[in-house]
C-alpha cells in the first residue's frame, strides 16, 4: 500500500532535473548529430591517404588522386587532395568519391549544399560535375556544374535537389571532370536541410528525438573528449570556433577517430539555443586521460585564462573581447550560462598524484572574481573550497544493481553540496538499452525525483550511438541511428516519460508490503591472485514510486515502476486533499519481456501509451502490468 501525503511537501523539485550530457563518443557528432555528410572533409584523417574518398574512372578516363603536401590549403589544413586527369572527353570522366558515414542518405524532394575549396594547374578551368550518386555510379540522384577554376583558392557552393527518388543511403558524393589536367580540392562539405535551417546545423530526426524529451540543459562538450588521453588532444574550443574550413579538427584518441570540430563551441551554444536548453559549461581543467596534467600554480594559469576567456565567449557582451568573437562568428547575443564544470571525473588523478584540490581552488577562485554569479560544479569532494555542486557517475551493469541503490539519496547528509548526477546509465543491452535497462533506469530515476531538493541536476550518459558496425564504442547507449534513421530505446522512453511529467512539489508516501526479489551482487574487483568471496544476497524491491504535484494545477504525477514479472496490484490512499477526481490519465512503457527492446528495423516496439483511466480517487487499487513503467495523472482539489 501507497499512502500519499497530498497536503504536505517533502521536497521541492529542481526545474533542472532532467538534461542532456553529451560528447563525441561512437560517432555522435561526426558520423551523427552533425549534419555534414562528408567523412574526411579537409583530408586530415591520414597523413598519407585519402581515406574514405576513392578515385572514379568512368567510360574510359584515366586519372590518379593522392594527398600533395605541397599545395596546402590554409594553415589549418596542410595538404590537398590532388586529382590528375590523363586523359578524359565527352562521356568519359574522372573524379573523386566520397563515401560518407557509412553512406550518404538521399530522399525524395530534398536540397543539399554542397561546397568546395578548389584551385586548378595552368590550362584547366573546369567544368567540374558535383553529383550524389549511387554507389555503382549507374543512377545520378542529384547533380550541378562548376566552371572557373583558377590557380587560386577559392569556394565554390552548388544545390543539390533530388527528385521522386528512392530514400536510401547507398551512395556517394563525387565530384568529376571530362577535361584533362590537373586540380586541387581543400575542404569539401555536403549538407542536408538542417534543424531549424542552420547552415552548419544538425539532424532534423535526432534533434527532434532530443526536443521531445524537453531537456532543461546540456552538458558539454564532454566527459573524456574534454579531457583527450593528452593535453594536445583536449577540446580545445579556441580551435573550434570560425569558419569551420579553418578548423583544424583533432584525433579524438579518448575514442580513437578522427573529429572534425565541425560541433564547436557555437554550435554547442546554438544546439541549446533550438532546445530551449540551459548550457552547463564544462572546461578543461589540466587533467588527461592518459596521466598528464599540469600543476597549480603558474604553469596552470594559462589554462586557468583560457577557461575565462571561454566564459567571455559565451555570456560577454559583444564590445568584451570574445564576446565580439562571438559575435564576428554570428551570435551578437550573449547567452545565458548558470552552470560551469571543472574538469571531468578527477577523481581518476588521485592514480597520478591528487592535484585536483589545487587545480579546482585555482579555477574557482578565479571564476568566482569575475562571474560571481556562477554555479561551479566540482568533478569530486574538494576540501579548500566548497563547490556549488558534485558531479556524481554511476554506471550500473544490471537492472538489479541499478535498483538495489534507487534509495541511496534518501538518507544522504543535506548539509554538503548540491548534487548533479551528470552521467549515469543502466548498461543492459547493445547497442541500446533493453526494457531490463529502461526498469532499471525507472526506478534510479524515482530516487533522483524524489529527492531533488539535493539531486538538482542529472543526464544520462552516453547519449548517441552509430549503430553501424564500428560506430560503436561504449555500450549502452540511449539514441541509436544510421545515416538514414533514429530511434529512442526503451530507456530513452522512460526519460522523456519522467521528465515531461512532473510538478513542482515532492508528495511524502508510506509504503507498505513493497514486494522484492533476492539479487546476488558480482564479486568485487581484487587486484590479489585469491578470488574474493561474494558479497551477501540483497532482497531488492521491484516496486518503485515517486509522487509529485503542480502547485498551480493541483494535477498530482504518480510514478510507478514494476520490475516483476506478474501483475501487481497496489492500494493507494491520498490524503490532505478535498477531492480526488475519479478521471485521469495513464502513460505506459511496457513490454512482454525484459530483454524486449527498440532497433533501426523496429523503432516503435516498445512506446509510450496514453489512455484515459476511470476509477480513481482518494482511495483506490489499481493493477500494474508486468515489466512497465506507469505515470498516473490525477485531478485533485
Amino acid at each position: 500500500m501507497l499512502q500519499i501525503k497530498a497536503g504536505e511537501v517533502a521536497a521541492h523539485v529542481s526545474p533542472m532535473l532532467y538534461g542532456l550530457m553529451t560528447e563525441e563518443i561512437n560517432f555522435s557528432y561526426d558520423g551523427g548529430l552533425y549534419g555534414e555528410l562528408v567523412r574526411n572533409r579537409n583530408f586530415k584523417e591520414d597523413a598519407q591517404n585519402p581515406i574514405h574518398w576513392q578515385l572514379v574512372q568512368e567510360g574510359g578516363g584515366t586519372g590518379s588522386m593522392a594527398l600533395d603536401a605541397s599545395q596546402g590549403f590554409n594553415e589549418a589544413v596542410p595538404a590537398s587532395l590532388k586529382l590528375t586527369i590523363a586523359s578524359a572527353s565527352g562521356k568519359q570522366q574522372v573524379g573523386v568519391a566520397n563515401e560518407g558515414f557509412w553512406g550518404i542518405p538521399v530522399r525524395p524532394n530534398s536540397r543539399y549544399r554542397a561546397s568546395f575549396y578548389a584551385k586548378a594547374a595552368p590550362g584547366f578551368n573546369g567544368p567540374l560535375t558535383v553529383a550524389i550518386t549511387s554507389n555503382d555510379g549507374a543512377t545520378t540522384h542529384a547533380s550541378a556544374r562548376v566552371g572557373g577554376l583558377t590557380g587560386d583558392w577559392k569556394e565554390y557552393q552548388v544545390t543539390l535537389t533530388t527528385g521522386q527518388v528512392m530514400a536510401t543511403a547507398e551512395n556517394r558524393l563525387v565530384i568529376s571532370t571530362n577535361q584533362a589536367g590537373s586540380l586541387w580540392l581543400g575542404f569539401v562539405s555536403l549538407f542536408p536541410e538542417t534543424y531549424a535551417n542552420r547552415p552548419n546545423g544538425n539532424r532534423k530526426d535526432i534533434m527532434q528525438l532530443l526536443a521531445d524529451m524537453k531537456p532543461a540543459f546540456l552538458r558539454f562538450p564532454g566527459g573524456n573528449y574534454l579531457e583527450g588521453n593528452t593535453i594536445a588532444t583536449r577540446f580545445d574550443w579556441k580551435k573550434t570556433i570560425g569558419d569551420i574550413a579553418r578548423r583544424p579538427g583533432h584525433l579524438d584518441n579518448a575514442w580513437h577517430y578522427w573529429s572534425s570540430d565541425g560541433m564547436g563551441l557555437l554550435e554547442f551554444l546554438e544546439w541549446c539555443e533550438d532546445l530551449h536548453m540551459q548550457p552547463l559549461l564544462a572546461v578543461y581543467a589540466g587533467y588527461s586521460l592518459r596521466g598528464q596534467r599540469v600543476a597549480p600554480g603558474p604553469d596552470l594559469e594559462p589554462y586557468v585564462t583560457e577557461a575565462i576567456d571561454e566564459i567571455e565567449y559565451v555570456t560577454g557582451p559583444a564590445t568584451s573581447t570574445w564576446g565580439a568573437r562571438r559575435a564576428k562568428d554570428g551570435h551578437p547575443a550573449p547567452y545565458r550560462l548558470e552552470y560551469v564544470e571543472v574538469g571531468n571525473e578527477d577523481n581518476f588523478d588521485r592514480a597520478t598524484g591528487g592535484t585536483y584540490d589545487g587545480r579546482f581552488t585555482q579555477f574557482f577562485d578565479a571564476i568566482k572574481a569575475k562571474y560571481p554569479q556562477l554555479k561551479v560544479i566540482s568533478t569530486m569532494r574538494a576540501t579548500t573550497r566548497t563547490p556549488d555542486l558534485i558531479d556524481e557517475h554511476y554506471y550500473r551493469n544490471s537492472e538489479d544493481e541499478m535498483a538495489s541503490h534507487a534509495h541511496d539519496y534518501d538518507a544522504r547528509d543535506r548539509t554538503g553540496p548540491k548534487v548533479f548526477v551528470g552521467e549515469w546509465a543502466t548498461r543492459v543491452g547493445r547497442p541500446t538499452p533493453n526494457m531490463s535497462g529502461a526498469l532499471g533506469d525507472a526506478a534510479w530515476m524515482t530516487g533522483m525525483e524524489r529527492n531533488s531538493d539535493l539531486v538538482v541536476m542529472s543526464s544520462y550518459a552516453p547519449l548517441f550511438v552509430n549503430v553501424n558496425k564500428g560506430g560503436m564504442q561504449w555500450p549502452t547507449d540511449l539514441i541509436g541511428y544510421d545515416a538514414m534513421t533514429s530511434y529512442g530505446s526503451p530507456a530513452y522512453y522512460a526519460q522523456q516519460m519522467f521528465s515531461r511529467n512532473h510538478g513542482d512539489v515532492v508528495l511524502p508516501v508510506t509504503a507498505q508490503g513493497i514486494p522484492t526479489r533476492e539479487w546476488q551482487p558480482p564479486r568485487r574487483a581484487s587486484v590479489s591472485a585469491q578470488q574474493p568471496p561474494l558479497p551477501p544476497a540483497q532482497q531488492v524491491p521491484t516496486l518503485f514510486y515517486s509522487v509529485t504535484r503542480d502547485s498551480q494545477s493541483g494535477t498530482i504525477y504518480f510514478k510507478i515502476v514494476n520490475r516483476a514479472s506478474t501483475p501487481q496490484p497496489v492500494r493507494v490512499e491520498i490524503a490532505g486533499l478535498e477531492r480526488v477526481e475519479p478521471k485521469g490519465q495513464s502513460i505506459v512503457l511496457g513490454a512482454a519481456s525484459p530483454d524486449d527492446t527498440n532497433s533501426i528495423t523496429e523503432p516503435t516496439k516498445i512506446v509510450p501509451v496514453t489512455t484515459s483511466v476511470d476509477g480513481l480517487g482518494s482511495s483506490f487499487t489499481r493493477e500494474f502490468p508486468p515489466y512497465s513503467i506507469t505515470i498516473l495523472e490525477l485531478r485533485g482539489k
